[in-house]
């Protein structure tokens, strides 16, 4: 009987839902098996590649994508067309990232929720208040800057980053997504140290028409 084909081309071809998919393995999947779904779904390796790169065995990382791809399957579909953006939720995020951007932090905690949690992805799951969040970004010299925009259909905030030297300007870095339950941030996922959740995630700048002071 011949061999499996190693390379099995995709079902439909990616296309900016490619860029929530990828945030939602970050999120659903453990480790091993995140490395594995996204070397060979996202950037095509061969699974002899993946298995020296994870430093498994072939079966290994069969088993590991047999188990990630059924739970990305089973995950409920996110995407919302950007005539669904909430006015009341634009403006929250408006807030924070103009408080953000002037590096208000006591202003920033006054629209967060007591109980609000946090998601770091590989490095931090818990409540926001254990969190040395606010003051990582305090003691940066140079912190990201935000926006809001539309990243595949749905409302995040965006932080861009200077190009070498500044000679490219600031360029989207990363995403964080914010939840948002009557009127208050009860959710933050930043994605610092995933930026590659952005690579092929469609982008459109909104205006919050938040101006404070």
């Amino acid at each position: 009987m011949a061999a499996e084909p190693d390379l099995v081309p995709p079902a439909d071809p990616a296309g900016p839902g490619l860029g929530h998919a990828v945030e939602q393995l970050v999120v659903a999947l453990p480790p091993k098996e995140r490395a594995c779904v996204l070397l060979k779904d996202v950037f095509d390796y061969s699974r002899d590649e993946i298995a020296k790169l994870v430093d498994s065995t072939v079966g290994g990382v069969k088993a590991a994508l047999s188990r990630g791809r059924s739970k990305l399957a089973a995950l409920p579909a996110a995407e919302r067309p950007s005539s669904a953006i909430d006015p009341g939720e634009a403006h929250l995020l408006g807030l924070y990232i103009e408080r953000f951007n002037r590096r208000d932090w006591d202003g920033l905690r006054e629209l967060i929720s007591a109980d609000a949690r946090l998601l770091v992805p590989d490095r931090f799951a818990g409540r926001l208040a254990d969190a040395p969040y606010f003051g990582r970004y305090a003691r940066l010299a140079a912190p990201p800057r935000l926006a809001l925009a539309l990243v595949d259909g749905s409302l995040a905030i965006v932080a861009h980053r200077d190009g070498p030297d500044g000679a490219d300007g600031p360029t989207p870095a990363f995403v964080i997504r914010v939840d948002v339950r009557d009127g208050r941030i009860t959710r933050i996922a930043d994605y610092t140290h995933c930026p590659w959740v952005l690579t092929d995630a469609s982008l459109a700048p909104v205006s919050s028409g938040v101006r404070e002071p």
